[in-house]
């Protein structure tokens, strides 16, 4: 569902596909060819949130922010299951791992690999090209081809995904 709050409504691309189930809320931008999938809440009650193209807002993700603290994802993102992206910036071309959870003014650097169940505290910077786990999360290694290979599929099979699903469900 698509609420307006605050005088502000969400403007998404005619091409993205929002699942049942999930809420986007107020002032929300959403880029041509992105998915938001069931149950996630994107939440711009407070503050702007801008999502890039070919983005994809997986089950149960909550986004939000505190005014002050922007909320940015930017193009060819994958945003993992049941993870919090809180007043963040996330650069182009990262993989935000189920679970995760990144905190207001954070900053992921571009094609990056925050892994599963990782937490970015607030102010934390990421370089570019970085393989980061744990809690606080640390940078482990630089990533390799393979690594790029990776963040590309997630790209191409979400965005299929949500070609496929809209096909399917249509309207519903």
């Amino acid at each position: 569902m698509i609420y307006p709050y605050g005088g502000k409504s969400p403007k998404l691309d005619s091409s993205v596909f929002v699942a049942p189930g999930a809420r986007i809320i107020g002032d929300v931008t959403i880029g041509v060819e992105s998915t938001v999938w069931f149950n996630a809440v994107l939440r711009g009650d407070e503050g702007p949130i801008t999502v890039g193209k070919r983005c994809s807002i997986q089950d149960n993700v909550t986004a939000h922010l505190y005014e002050g603290f922007p909320l940015v994802i930017e193009d060819e993102v994958t945003v993992g299951h049941t993870a919090i992206l809180h007043g963040c910036t996330v650069r182009k071309r990262c993989i935000v791992g189920m679970g995760s959870t990144i905190l207001d003014g954070a900053e992921i650097g571009e094609e990056s690999i925050i892994g599963a169940n990782t937490l970015i505290p607030s102010g934390k910077k990421i370089p570019p090209r970085s393989l980061v786990v744990g809690s606080p999360g640390k940078v482990i290694r630089e990533l390799n081809d393979k690594d790029l290979e990776l963040i590309q599929l997630s790209i191409d099979t979400y965005v299929q995904k949500g070609k496929d699903y809209q096909k399917e469900l249509g309207d519903k």
